[in-house]
């Protein structure tokens, strides 16, 4: 006979359930509380699922906020860091490395620009880099102060001090004033309310072409193309941070090919190292020659097992036509999703996005609740407000996966749904 707890749980499963507590809880006693943590903890993944400490099995809707395009622990990826990490991992940035000539030259040429390259280990430092190399690049052209940058509202463009002063939500930087001067702040598809801040100290205007944390807000194709337009005839640079939308996200390899633009500074981050820390600042010669030695650098960006990772990625995208794939199940899952909003009208506000970036907001505060029932039905999504869940699965998502969460949010938003008439 198997022994059973007071509440009915077989002996050996509560050990398994103590074990996860118990990690939960030396991580809440023992880690800054940055995070809001759901009670879960992973220990193995591979492609779009995530296995926990009891065995559970789960599908990623969320792919690291985007950071896993290829799937976690993608066996191409794994293959080449080990190999990368026997010979040699950080040879020091005085010295090339191969890894990092190769990754930098296969960017460059993906690009339609793209003629030098600078390796950081994040998004957010590599959008301090841009930073950095926008006000140079123009106080050296223009031998003035011209320094002054223009963001957009709900924009995130990470959280050190320079990409926090871009990020132009109150929330997440009244705590942290006072700020890096010489940022201005305008309307998301709203080209008036660049001109309007455009002034003699503009060197550069920088947007992300779809807003990731700030709810999955998609630019307009006309805004854009006026937007490089301003910028040529003011000799402003168009930095693009594709952290979130690069590498297949949105159907293409980047969001900016859906707008028939080009940037004079894009900036990659995240998915681009298939799970391993890495960015990247990608732009011309004429705009590169700014930084000099002494100007910038990274003690561990462009380092051997990273640039190895990111190689294995971009080597994935092409062997396995992984943006064609996603952009076809992205379309799939998008129009499952609109005929959800049509079936709840009552519940759902908007479902937006492009690829396998996507959000559903609703009417009421109710994501938070649905997210927590999702990890019961072992589904991991991501809130980003009260009101809004976004959808970054990996790339590698199938239609059983996209079913199989299309039923859970009809089963769950009919209950909501009963919930709000009564």
């Amino acid at each position: 006979m198997t022994d059973l707890t007071k509440d009915g749980t077989k002996i050996n499963d509560s050990k398994k359930i103590l074990k996860n507590t118990s990690l939960y809880e030396e991580g809440m006693k023992f880690l800054m509380n940055t995070y809001s943590r759901q009670p879960v903890v992973f220990e193995k993944a591979k492609m779009q699922y995530l296995w926990d400490v009891e065995g559970n099995k789960y599908t990623d809707f969320t792919a690291g906020y985007g950071c896993l395009n290829v799937g976690h622990s993608n066996s191409e990826v794994v293959l080449a860091i080990k190999k990368q990490v026997s010979k040699i991992i950080q040879p020091s940035n005085i010295y090339f490395n191969e890894p990092q000539v190769t990754l930098a030259k296969l960017l460059c040429n993906l690009t339609d620009f793209g003629e030098k390259v600078f390796f950081a280990n994040s998004g957010a430092e590599a959008i301090e880099g841009a930073i950095k190399l926008a006000r140079k690049y123009s106080t050296d052209k223009y031998n003035k102060d011209r320094y002054e940058i223009i963001s957009f509202y709900n924009s995130f463009h990470g959280r050190t001090f320079g990409a926090l002063s871009a990020t132009a939500q109150v929330k997440k930087q009244s705590l942290f004033e006072p700020l890096l001067q010489g940022f201005r702040y305008a309307v998301l598809n709203d080209l008036d309310s660049v001109k309007a801040n455009v002034n003699d100290n503009t060197c550069a205007i920088l947007i992300e072409p779809i807003q990731g944390e700030g709810g999955i807000n998609v630019t307009d194709e006309k805004f854009m193309y006026e937007l490089r337009n301003l910028c040529t005839e003011k000799d402003i640079l168009l930095i693009l941070d594709e952290i979130q939308t690069g590498f297949g996200r949105t159907g293409s390899l980047f969001a900016y090919e859906n707008y028939n633009i080009i940037p004079d500074i894009l900036v990659v981050a995240k998915s681009l190292g298939g799970g391993m820390p890495i960015g990247a600042i990608i732009s011309n010669n004429e705009i590169s020659k700014a930084f000099v030695p002494g100007s910038h650098g990274s003690t561990f960006g462009g380092n051997a097992a990273s640039c190895a990772a990111g190689v294995a990625v971009l080597n994935y995208f092409k062997k396995h036509d992984l943006i064609k794939k996603s952009e076809k199940i992205g379309n799939y899952l998008f129009s499952c999703l609109k005929n959800l909003q049509e079936k709840y009208i009552n519940l759902i506000k908007e479902v937006r996005g492009r690829g396998l970036m996507l959000a559903i907001e609703f009417k009421f505060p109710i994501a938070g609740d649905l997210v927590n029932l999702a990890l019961k039905n072992n589904l991991l999504l991501n809130k980003i407000s009260d009101f809004t869940v976004r959808l970054l699965p990996p790339l590698v998502i199938t239609k059983k996966d996209i079913n199989n969460l299309v039923n859970f949010l009809n089963k769950t938003l009919k209950g909501f749904d009963e919930n709000e008439k009564n």
